[in-house]
């Protein structure tokens, strides 16, 4: 399972999910082998987080038992900022007045990136994705041509880096750098967002570099793209401003 949603109902669903979809993980790591149900075909092996952002981790609510792979960026993330994503949670839930079980984070899978990942017969190919935060992948699935972008490439949220996260120039590289892949893909799927077929998220790629040269160059009088000028990208896009003014030169 790659990143998470977020409601604590949607975490509880998880597992029944994967089991009506023929997918033996609502016992990872408890279950006999002698009654696993001989309907399924495979079972969850193990998470993975595009970034070390707390909205893309809570697999680990759902599937305490289960391995939690990441790069070696975001696993450096979180170990020197030990029970930030904690915090931020209980925040979050403390706003929304939501109750869960707490985030534990376990031992982390550092993973190569860029690399390769085995899944059964298959590889997923991970792709550095820094820019948005200071940490990340992408992540390319070959044989089902479908790009996890993280939280880029989004249809409803600009491109955020926000000050002491990423950084403009990150975010640019990182674009560049999955537009082949973007070009070939039947779906990506961004973390915020409805998944998208390649056309449109190439379109969308091109509308964030427009935006993030915009930024660039123009500053507060930069257009944001003409589908996300709400009021709340709007703030997004103040804290891009307030992270480019105090980035050093």
């Amino acid at each position: 399972m790659i990143d998470s949603p977020i409601l604590p109902e949607e975490l509880d669903a998880l597992p029944a999910v994967l089991e009506q979809a023929g997918i033996e993980g609502g016992a990872v790591g408890r279950r006999p082998a002698s009654r696993a149900p001989r309907h399924f075909q495979s079972r969850l092996s193990g998470l993975l987080a595009t970034h070390g952002d707390w909205d893309h981790l809570l697999g680990r609510v759902a599937f305490p038992e289960a391995s939690l792979g990441c790069a070696q960026s975001t696993s450096q993330r979180l170990l020197g900022a030990p029970g930030e994503a904690q915090r931020e949670l209980r925040a979050f839930d403390e706003e929304y007045y939501l109750q869960r079980q707490p985030l534990m984070l376990g031992q982390l899978q550092e993973l190569p990136v860029p690399g390769r990942l085995a899944i059964g017969p298959h590889e997923l190919e991970l792709h550095p994705a820094a820019g948005h935060t200071c940490d990340g992948m992408a992540i390319w699935i070959p044989w089902a041509r479908v790009l996890v972008a993280g939280d880029y490439l989004s249809a409803i949220e600009i491109p955020f880096f926000g000050e002491g996260r990423g950084t403009l120039n990150a975010y640019q590289a990182t674009l560049q750098r999955l537009r082949p892949l973007v070009q070939t893909a039947a779906y990506v799927v961004p973390g915020h967002g409805p998944a998208l077929n390649g056309e449109r998220a190439l379109a969308l790629l091109e509308e964030d570099l427009a935006y993030l040269s915009s930024l660039a160059e123009h500053g507060a009088d930069a257009q944001l793209p003409a589908a996300r000028r709400t009021a709340s990208q709007r703030r997004l896009h103040s804290e891009n401003l307030s992270a480019l003014s105090s980035a050093p030169g």
